[in-house]
């Protein structure tokens, strides 16, 4: 009833300014362009996860420095290949604390796993990379505060610091981080947003804001990205939310990413990050990111 009221209260808001809601720190409803999906665009790629393994030949799972340039150490957590399910038609990324550390190859990293939270990622990296059309998921988000899922593209040319996002950029085509405010409504809701010229002092982001999905963490949903040579379009369940173009959009090849990420540093799960609040999951219990496919499609 809280969510309901509150996009009512949204819907009144983008009716006398559409940026109304994110000046005021609020979800917004998509009202954008419907997705001309059939008419626009052809099937070039999809996992509908079937079976009972991951397929390697579309996914890399190996959470190492060799493949993406990341040691096991993720933000508050570690990722590790044994958080990665396939059941029941869905990719399933588990997330949960572990007391006794998973054992696992490090690859020369200097990062070891210890006692803490255990979560995944899955990417098409040395498998398959896109350059524009539309790419979607279905899916089901994780509840605990103090995390987020995420579904996003990425390559190399992101780390590059010379001022335009054309030769690489982070796309987040969503980012699961606001389930800590469920309480009163806006915890339906995800953020989009991009980043380039590397994660330091040159460092560059933006976002469309918060949108509302459709009761995330308990039904599947639509997240979906066009990428054209002009703009990035952000859509829920087909609807469109927003576009970006600053810094240039990357006219090079990205790899598609599938994840989950504790706020934190070091390993040691702390910190509330963009507005997750501290981790709420507690030992014994397990936060599921649930994916029942992933779409890469191209321009007809």
């Amino acid at each position: 009833m809280a969510a309901k009221i509150l996009k009512f209260f949204v819907a009144i808001l983008m009716f006398i300014s559409p940026e109304l809601p994110h000046l005021l720190d609020l979800p917004a409803v998509p009202r954008g362009q419907e997705l001309k999906l059939d008419e626009r665009f052809e099937l070039v790629w999809q996992d509908e996860f079937e079976g009972d393994e991951l397929d390697t030949e579309k996914w890399d799972d190996n959470q190492s420095v060799d493949t993406l340039h990341w040691g096991p150490i993720r933000k508050g957590g570690y990722w590790h290949k044994d958080m990665i399910d396939v059941r029941d038609g869905c990719l399933v990324i588990s997330t949960e604390y572990k007391e006794e550390p998973l054992e696992g190859e490090t690859f020369g990293s200097p990062d070891e796993y210890g006692e803490g939270y255990y979560t995944g990622m899955v990417a098409t990296h040395g498998k398959k990379d896109f350059l524009y059309g539309y790419f979607e998921c279905r899916a089901i988000l994780p509840k605990s505060t103090g995390m987020w899922s995420a579904f996003w593209m990425m390559n190399g040319g992101v780390y590059n610091q010379d001022g335009s996002g054309q030769d690489g950029t982070e796309v987040d085509i969503f980012e699961s981080m606001y389930y800590k405010d469920a309480w009163w409504g806006a915890g339906d809701s995800v953020v989009c947003g991009i980043h380039f010229d590397g994660y330091d002092g040159m460092h560059q982001g933006y976002s469309i804001g918060r949108f509302f999905a459709n009761n995330p963490y308990e039904e599947f949903n639509t997240y979906g990205l066009e990428w054209n040579k002009d703009e990035y379009i952000f859509y829920i369940n087909g609807i469109e939310c927003g576009r970006l173009s600053q810094g240039g959009v990357s006219q090079n090849p990205e790899y598609l990413i599938l994840s989950c990420e504790v706020a934190g540093e070091n390993g040691v799960a702390y910190a509330d990050r963009h507005g997750t609040g501290p981790i709420s999951l507690e030992k014994g219990e397990t936060a599921e990111f649930i994916v029942d496919y992933v779409r890469a499609y191209s321009y007809k």
